[in-house]
Protein backbone atom coordinates (compact mmCIF):
# COMPACT_ATOMS: atom_id res chain seq x y z
CA UNK A 1 0.00 0.00 0.00
CA UNK A 2 1.36 3.46 -1.28
CA UNK A 3 1.84 6.38 1.51
CA UNK A 4 -0.98 8.05 0.52
CA UNK A 5 -3.44 5.04 1.15
CA UNK A 6 -1.67 4.35 4.34
CA UNK A 7 -2.49 8.03 5.64
CA UNK A 8 -5.95 7.88 4.35
CA UNK A 9 -7.03 4.57 5.13
CA UNK A 10 -10.36 3.78 6.36
CA UNK A 11 -11.45 2.99 9.98
CA UNK A 12 -10.70 -0.23 11.76
CA UNK A 13 -14.21 -2.11 12.31
CA UNK A 14 -15.05 -1.90 15.85
CA UNK A 15 -14.19 -4.61 18.11
CA UNK A 16 -17.04 -5.05 19.71
CA UNK A 17 -18.57 -4.73 15.95
CA UNK A 18 -19.82 -7.91 14.05
CA UNK A 19 -17.50 -8.66 10.83
CA UNK A 20 -19.01 -7.45 7.97
CA UNK A 21 -18.94 -10.31 5.31
CA UNK A 22 -19.11 -7.83 2.63
CA UNK A 23 -15.95 -6.52 0.93
CA UNK A 24 -13.88 -9.84 1.80
CA UNK A 25 -11.96 -11.76 -1.04
CA UNK A 26 -12.93 -15.27 -1.81
CA UNK A 27 -9.66 -15.91 -0.23
CA UNK A 28 -10.57 -13.97 3.61
CA UNK A 29 -14.06 -15.71 3.29
CA UNK A 30 -12.72 -19.08 3.12
CA UNK A 31 -10.38 -18.09 6.29
CA UNK A 32 -13.55 -17.12 8.56
CA UNK A 33 -15.05 -20.07 7.78
CA UNK A 34 -12.20 -22.15 8.52
CA UNK A 35 -12.03 -20.04 11.78
CA UNK A 36 -15.46 -21.51 12.40
CA UNK A 37 -14.25 -24.98 11.34
CA UNK A 38 -15.80 -25.28 8.20
CA UNK A 39 -15.04 -26.25 4.92
CA UNK A 40 -14.41 -23.96 1.79
CA UNK A 41 -17.77 -24.64 -0.18
CA UNK A 42 -19.26 -22.41 2.97
CA UNK A 43 -17.52 -19.43 1.55
CA UNK A 44 -18.77 -20.35 -1.94
CA UNK A 45 -22.36 -20.51 -0.58
CA UNK A 46 -22.07 -17.27 1.27
CA UNK A 47 -20.86 -15.78 -1.64
CA UNK A 48 -23.90 -16.53 -3.79
CA UNK A 49 -26.01 -15.11 -1.39
CA UNK A 50 -23.88 -12.01 -0.80
CA UNK A 51 -23.30 -11.11 -4.19
CA UNK A 52 -25.73 -13.10 -6.10
CA UNK A 53 -28.95 -12.79 -4.24
CA UNK A 54 -28.55 -9.81 -2.22
CA UNK A 55 -29.57 -11.29 1.06
CA UNK A 56 -28.57 -9.58 4.39
CA UNK A 57 -30.30 -11.37 6.66
CA UNK A 58 -28.45 -14.98 7.12
CA UNK A 59 -32.29 -16.76 8.74
CA UNK A 60 -33.17 -16.47 4.81
CA UNK A 61 -30.10 -18.37 3.69
CA UNK A 62 -32.49 -21.26 3.33
CA UNK A 63 -29.53 -23.65 1.76
CA UNK A 64 -27.68 -23.74 4.70
CA UNK A 65 -28.64 -25.54 7.67
CA UNK A 66 -30.72 -23.94 10.99
CA UNK A 67 -27.94 -24.23 13.33
CA UNK A 68 -24.55 -22.88 11.25
CA UNK A 69 -27.25 -19.94 9.85
CA UNK A 70 -27.40 -19.14 13.93
CA UNK A 71 -23.72 -18.98 14.30
CA UNK A 72 -23.32 -17.10 11.60
CA UNK A 73 -25.04 -14.76 12.78
CA UNK A 74 -23.32 -14.22 16.43
CA UNK A 75 -20.05 -13.78 14.77
CA UNK A 76 -20.61 -11.66 11.50
CA UNK A 77 -23.09 -9.16 9.53
CA UNK A 78 -23.57 -8.24 5.97
CA UNK A 79 -23.72 -4.89 5.85
CA UNK A 80 -24.11 -2.14 3.33
CA UNK A 81 -23.98 1.69 3.68
CA UNK A 82 -27.15 3.19 4.85
CA UNK A 83 -29.03 5.50 2.46
CA UNK A 84 -29.00 8.82 4.46
CA UNK A 85 -31.19 10.33 1.62
CA UNK A 86 -32.20 9.62 -1.86
CA UNK A 87 -33.17 11.95 -4.43
CA UNK A 88 -34.33 11.29 -8.46
CA UNK A 89 -34.09 13.82 -10.61
CA UNK A 90 -36.55 15.20 -13.38
CA UNK A 91 -34.18 13.10 -15.87
CA UNK A 92 -34.70 9.85 -13.76
CA UNK A 93 -31.43 10.31 -12.21
CA UNK A 94 -31.20 8.92 -8.89
CA UNK A 95 -28.78 9.73 -6.68
CA UNK A 96 -27.73 8.42 -3.19
CA UNK A 97 -26.32 10.07 0.21
CA UNK A 98 -24.76 7.18 2.13
CA UNK A 99 -24.08 7.19 5.54
CA UNK A 100 -20.70 4.93 6.55
CA UNK A 101 -20.29 3.85 9.91
CA UNK A 102 -17.87 6.59 11.02
CA UNK A 103 -20.58 8.89 10.17
CA UNK A 104 -18.77 10.29 7.07
CA UNK A 105 -20.86 10.05 3.98
CA UNK A 106 -20.16 9.76 0.19
CA UNK A 107 -22.99 10.18 -2.81
CA UNK A 108 -23.62 7.46 -5.55
CA UNK A 109 -25.60 8.33 -9.31
CA UNK A 110 -27.28 6.17 -11.05
CA UNK A 111 -28.11 7.41 -14.68
CA UNK A 112 -30.56 5.79 -17.20
CA UNK A 113 -30.30 5.95 -20.87
CA UNK A 114 -31.69 4.01 -23.58
CA UNK A 115 -28.90 1.40 -24.56
CA UNK A 116 -27.27 1.87 -20.49
CA UNK A 117 -27.59 1.85 -17.43
CA UNK A 118 -24.44 3.66 -15.67
CA UNK A 119 -23.76 3.61 -11.96
CA UNK A 120 -21.67 6.08 -10.65
CA UNK A 121 -19.57 4.98 -7.33
CA UNK A 122 -17.03 6.92 -5.20
CA UNK A 123 -13.82 6.25 -4.07
CA UNK A 124 -12.60 8.48 -1.50
CA UNK A 125 -14.87 10.81 0.96
CA UNK A 126 -13.86 13.75 -0.18
CA UNK A 127 -11.15 14.76 -2.79
CA UNK A 128 -7.12 15.15 -2.59
CA UNK A 129 -7.14 16.62 -6.15
CA UNK A 130 -8.47 20.45 -5.62
CA UNK A 131 -9.69 20.59 -9.35
CA UNK A 132 -10.52 24.25 -9.81
CA UNK A 133 -13.79 23.42 -11.70
CA UNK A 134 -14.99 20.42 -9.73
CA UNK A 135 -17.33 20.70 -6.85
CA UNK A 136 -16.20 17.64 -4.69
CA UNK A 137 -12.45 19.01 -5.22
CA UNK A 138 -13.42 21.66 -2.83
CA UNK A 139 -14.35 19.40 -0.48
CA UNK A 140 -11.12 18.49 1.56
CA UNK A 141 -9.79 14.16 1.52
CA UNK A 142 -11.09 12.79 4.92
CA UNK A 143 -10.05 9.16 3.79
CA UNK A 144 -10.04 6.60 1.56
CA UNK A 145 -13.14 4.09 1.29
CA UNK A 146 -12.80 0.56 2.03
CA UNK A 147 -13.72 -2.64 -0.30
CA UNK A 148 -17.30 -2.68 1.37
CA UNK A 149 -18.21 0.62 0.84
CA UNK A 150 -17.24 0.65 -2.36
CA UNK A 151 -18.77 -2.66 -3.53
CA UNK A 152 -21.50 -1.94 -1.20
CA UNK A 153 -22.62 1.20 -3.18
CA UNK A 154 -23.03 -0.90 -6.28
CA UNK A 155 -25.69 -3.14 -3.79
CA UNK A 156 -27.42 -0.49 -2.12
CA UNK A 157 -28.14 1.08 -5.84
CA UNK A 158 -29.07 -3.00 -6.73
CA UNK A 159 -31.72 -2.71 -3.54
CA UNK A 160 -33.18 0.35 -4.64
CA UNK A 161 -33.27 -0.43 -8.18
CA UNK A 162 -34.80 -4.52 -7.51
CA UNK A 163 -32.28 -5.81 -9.02
CA UNK A 164 -31.64 -9.22 -7.32
CA UNK A 165 -30.64 -11.50 -7.76
CA UNK A 166 -28.39 -10.52 -10.01
CA UNK A 167 -29.90 -10.49 -13.81
CA UNK A 168 -28.29 -11.59 -16.22
CA UNK A 169 -30.13 -9.97 -18.75
CA UNK A 170 -32.25 -6.80 -19.15
CA UNK A 171 -30.59 -5.71 -15.79
CA UNK A 172 -31.02 -1.55 -15.37
CA UNK A 173 -27.32 -1.30 -13.88
CA UNK A 174 -24.91 -2.10 -17.06
CA UNK A 175 -22.44 -0.23 -16.56
CA UNK A 176 -20.33 0.68 -13.50
CA UNK A 177 -17.78 4.04 -13.62
CA UNK A 178 -15.50 4.91 -10.99
CA UNK A 179 -16.23 8.58 -11.48
CA UNK A 180 -17.39 9.70 -8.39
CA UNK A 181 -15.99 11.63 -5.64
CA UNK A 182 -11.96 10.69 -5.03
CA UNK A 183 -9.08 9.90 -6.94
CA UNK A 184 -9.33 5.85 -7.70
CA UNK A 185 -5.90 5.19 -8.22
CA UNK A 186 -4.75 7.24 -4.88
CA UNK A 187 -6.96 4.47 -3.27
CA UNK A 188 -5.84 1.46 -5.69
CA UNK A 189 -6.12 -1.51 -3.35
CA UNK A 190 -9.60 -0.94 -2.11
CA UNK A 191 -10.71 0.22 -5.25
CA UNK A 192 -8.98 -3.05 -7.00
CA UNK A 193 -10.45 -5.44 -4.37
CA UNK A 194 -13.84 -4.13 -5.15
CA UNK A 195 -13.61 -4.46 -8.43
CA UNK A 196 -13.00 -7.89 -8.52
CA UNK A 197 -15.62 -8.47 -6.24
CA UNK A 198 -18.19 -6.71 -8.76
CA UNK A 199 -16.48 -8.43 -11.93
CA UNK A 200 -16.88 -12.23 -10.35
CA UNK A 201 -19.15 -14.18 -12.37
CA UNK A 202 -20.97 -15.95 -9.35
CA UNK A 203 -22.07 -12.66 -7.77
CA UNK A 204 -22.64 -8.73 -8.97
CA UNK A 205 -21.28 -10.54 -12.79
CA UNK A 206 -20.52 -7.16 -13.98
CA UNK A 207 -18.11 -7.84 -17.37
CA UNK A 208 -14.69 -5.61 -17.21
CA UNK A 209 -15.62 -4.00 -20.53
CA UNK A 210 -18.42 -2.41 -18.66
CA UNK A 211 -16.34 -0.94 -16.08
CA UNK A 212 -14.59 2.15 -16.07
CA UNK A 213 -12.10 3.31 -14.04
CA UNK A 214 -11.04 7.23 -14.14
CA UNK A 215 -7.92 8.68 -13.22
CA UNK A 216 -6.92 12.58 -13.02
CA UNK A 217 -3.77 11.15 -13.61
CA UNK A 218 -1.92 8.85 -11.35
CA UNK A 219 0.79 8.12 -13.90
CA UNK A 220 2.57 5.43 -11.43
CA UNK A 221 -0.61 2.64 -11.03
CA UNK A 222 -2.01 3.11 -14.20
CA UNK A 223 0.17 0.67 -15.90
CA UNK A 224 -1.01 -1.54 -12.94
CA UNK A 225 -4.33 -0.63 -13.25
CA UNK A 226 -5.05 -2.60 -17.00
CA UNK A 227 -2.34 -5.19 -16.06
CA UNK A 228 -4.32 -6.44 -12.94
CA UNK A 229 -7.49 -5.29 -13.49
CA UNK A 230 -8.19 -4.84 -17.62
CA UNK A 231 -10.97 -2.31 -17.05
CA UNK A 232 -11.55 0.65 -19.33
CA UNK A 233 -9.73 3.16 -18.59
CA UNK A 234 -10.78 7.41 -18.25
CA UNK A 235 -8.35 10.44 -18.05
CA UNK A 236 -9.79 13.80 -16.52
CA UNK A 237 -7.77 15.97 -19.45
CA UNK A 238 -9.29 19.32 -18.98
CA UNK A 239 -6.62 21.05 -20.60
CA UNK A 240 -4.00 20.85 -24.15
CA UNK A 241 -0.79 23.41 -22.04
CA UNK A 242 0.42 22.06 -19.16
CA UNK A 243 0.36 25.81 -18.18
CA UNK A 244 -3.31 25.88 -18.28
CA UNK A 245 -3.39 22.35 -16.84
CA UNK A 246 -1.07 23.44 -14.12
CA UNK A 247 -3.86 26.12 -12.95
CA UNK A 248 -7.08 24.05 -12.74
CA UNK A 249 -5.37 20.54 -12.01
CA UNK A 250 -2.93 20.93 -9.77
CA UNK A 251 -2.08 17.39 -9.99
CA UNK A 252 0.00 18.46 -13.81
CA UNK A 253 2.69 19.93 -11.90
CA UNK A 254 3.49 16.20 -10.40
CA UNK A 255 2.64 14.24 -13.75
CA UNK A 256 2.67 16.41 -16.80
CA UNK A 257 0.85 16.29 -19.96
CA UNK A 258 3.82 14.58 -21.70
CA UNK A 259 4.29 11.74 -18.63
CA UNK A 260 0.58 11.25 -18.78
CA UNK A 261 0.15 10.69 -22.68
CA UNK A 262 2.82 8.68 -22.55
CA UNK A 263 1.56 6.41 -19.50
CA UNK A 264 -1.96 6.13 -21.78
CA UNK A 265 0.11 5.13 -24.81
CA UNK A 266 1.43 2.05 -22.88
CA UNK A 267 -1.77 1.31 -21.33
CA UNK A 268 -2.21 -2.18 -21.50
CA UNK A 269 -5.00 -3.55 -23.58
CA UNK A 270 -5.79 -0.54 -25.41
CA UNK A 271 -6.56 -0.69 -29.48
CA UNK A 272 -9.16 0.49 -32.04
CA UNK A 273 -11.89 -1.32 -30.50
CA UNK A 274 -11.03 -0.58 -27.24
CA UNK A 275 -9.79 3.14 -26.49
CA UNK A 276 -8.86 5.72 -23.63
CA UNK A 277 -11.71 7.74 -22.98
CA UNK A 278 -10.31 11.29 -22.44
CA UNK A 279 -12.59 13.71 -19.63
CA UNK A 280 -12.94 17.18 -21.29
CA UNK A 281 -14.95 19.60 -19.43
CA UNK A 282 -15.73 22.81 -21.58
CA UNK A 283 -14.65 25.97 -19.59
CA UNK A 284 -15.41 29.05 -20.74
CA UNK A 285 -12.04 31.27 -22.26
CA UNK A 286 -10.25 28.58 -20.46
CA UNK A 287 -9.47 25.80 -22.91
CA UNK A 288 -12.33 25.98 -25.43
CA UNK A 289 -10.26 27.93 -28.28
CA UNK A 290 -10.07 26.56 -31.63
CA UNK A 291 -6.28 26.22 -31.31
CA UNK A 292 -7.05 24.16 -27.96
CA UNK A 293 -9.00 21.71 -30.00
CA UNK A 294 -6.00 21.24 -32.64
CA UNK A 295 -3.69 20.73 -29.89
CA UNK A 296 -5.46 18.45 -28.52
CA UNK A 297 -5.27 16.76 -31.85
CA UNK A 298 -1.54 16.75 -32.17
CA UNK A 299 -1.46 15.79 -28.37
CA UNK A 300 -3.75 12.18 -29.08
CA UNK A 301 -1.61 11.15 -32.00
CA UNK A 302 -1.05 7.38 -31.54
CA UNK A 303 -3.51 6.72 -28.78
CA UNK A 304 -6.90 4.84 -29.37
CA UNK A 305 -8.68 7.46 -28.14
CA UNK A 306 -12.25 9.14 -27.77
CA UNK A 307 -13.01 12.48 -25.96
CA UNK A 308 -15.72 12.89 -23.82
CA UNK A 309 -16.82 16.82 -24.44
CA UNK A 310 -18.81 18.04 -20.64
CA UNK A 311 -20.16 21.28 -20.92
CA UNK A 312 -19.38 22.77 -17.11
CA UNK A 313 -21.79 22.23 -14.78
CA UNK A 314 -21.92 24.72 -12.31
CA UNK A 315 -22.12 24.37 -8.41
CA UNK A 316 -22.62 26.86 -5.70
CA UNK A 317 -19.15 29.22 -5.51
CA UNK A 318 -18.34 28.31 -8.90
CA UNK A 319 -16.74 31.00 -10.65
CA UNK A 320 -16.12 28.42 -14.21
CA UNK A 321 -18.69 29.81 -17.02
CA UNK A 322 -19.82 26.77 -19.43
CA UNK A 323 -18.84 27.52 -22.77
CA UNK A 324 -21.38 28.87 -25.81
CA UNK A 325 -22.96 25.48 -27.62
CA UNK A 326 -21.85 26.93 -30.90
CA UNK A 327 -17.71 27.09 -29.31
CA UNK A 328 -18.65 22.94 -27.87
CA UNK A 329 -19.83 22.01 -31.83
CA UNK A 330 -16.80 23.72 -33.39
CA UNK A 331 -14.35 22.32 -30.71
CA UNK A 332 -16.28 18.78 -31.79
CA UNK A 333 -15.87 19.32 -35.02
CA UNK A 334 -12.35 19.81 -35.39
CA UNK A 335 -11.49 16.22 -33.72
CA UNK A 336 -14.24 14.72 -35.44
CA UNK A 337 -12.78 16.03 -38.66
CA UNK A 338 -9.37 14.08 -37.18
CA UNK A 339 -11.28 11.14 -36.98
CA UNK A 340 -11.50 11.32 -33.17
CA UNK A 341 -14.56 10.96 -31.52
CA UNK A 342 -15.94 13.15 -29.88
CA UNK A 343 -19.67 12.84 -28.26
CA UNK A 344 -21.23 16.40 -26.13
CA UNK A 345 -22.06 14.78 -22.93
CA UNK A 346 -25.46 15.80 -22.06
CA UNK A 347 -26.35 17.28 -18.50
CA UNK A 348 -27.61 14.55 -16.35
CA UNK A 349 -29.09 15.09 -12.77
CA UNK A 350 -27.71 19.05 -12.60
CA UNK A 351 -31.18 19.82 -10.46
CA UNK A 352 -30.29 17.51 -8.02
CA UNK A 353 -26.57 18.11 -8.07
CA UNK A 354 -25.77 14.66 -9.54
CA UNK A 355 -24.03 15.91 -12.85
CA UNK A 356 -20.16 15.85 -13.60
CA UNK A 357 -18.25 17.60 -11.25
CA UNK A 358 -21.27 18.20 -8.69
CA UNK A 359 -21.12 15.26 -6.47
CA UNK A 360 -20.52 16.95 -2.52
CA UNK A 361 -21.35 15.55 0.37
CA UNK A 362 -24.69 17.06 1.85
CA UNK A 363 -22.77 16.65 5.14
CA UNK A 364 -20.21 19.15 4.01
CA UNK A 365 -22.90 21.47 2.51
CA UNK A 366 -24.69 21.81 5.72
CA UNK A 367 -21.28 21.94 7.79
CA UNK A 368 -20.42 25.07 6.03
CA UNK A 369 -23.80 26.45 5.86
CA UNK A 370 -24.08 26.28 9.97
CA UNK A 371 -20.83 27.28 9.79
CA UNK A 372 -22.00 30.64 8.29
CA UNK A 373 -25.02 31.05 10.68
CA UNK A 374 -23.00 31.13 13.53
CA UNK A 375 -20.01 33.00 12.36
CA UNK A 376 -21.81 36.68 13.17
CA UNK A 377 -22.88 35.53 16.30
CA UNK A 378 -18.75 34.83 17.55
CA UNK A 379 -17.75 37.93 16.42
Amino acid sequence: MNHHAEAFAPPQEDRDEKRNLVGLTRDQLVAEMAGLGEKPFRAKQLWHWIYHRGVTDFAAMTTLSKDFRARLAETFAVRRPAVGEAQVSRDGTRKWLLRLADGNEVETVYIPEEDRGTLCVSSQVGCTLTCKFCHTGTQRLVRNLAPAEIVGQIMVARDDLGEWPAPAEGRQITNIVLMGMGEPLYNYDNVAAAIKIAMDPEGLSVSKRKITLSTSGVVPEMERCGRELDVNLAVSLHATSDDVRDRIMPINKKYPLKMLLDACRSYPGTHNARRITFEYVMLKGVNDSEEDARRLVKLLKGIPAKVNLIPFNPWPGSFFESSEPAVITRFADILSAAHISAPVRATRGDDILAACGQLKSASERRKKAERETTLPAQL
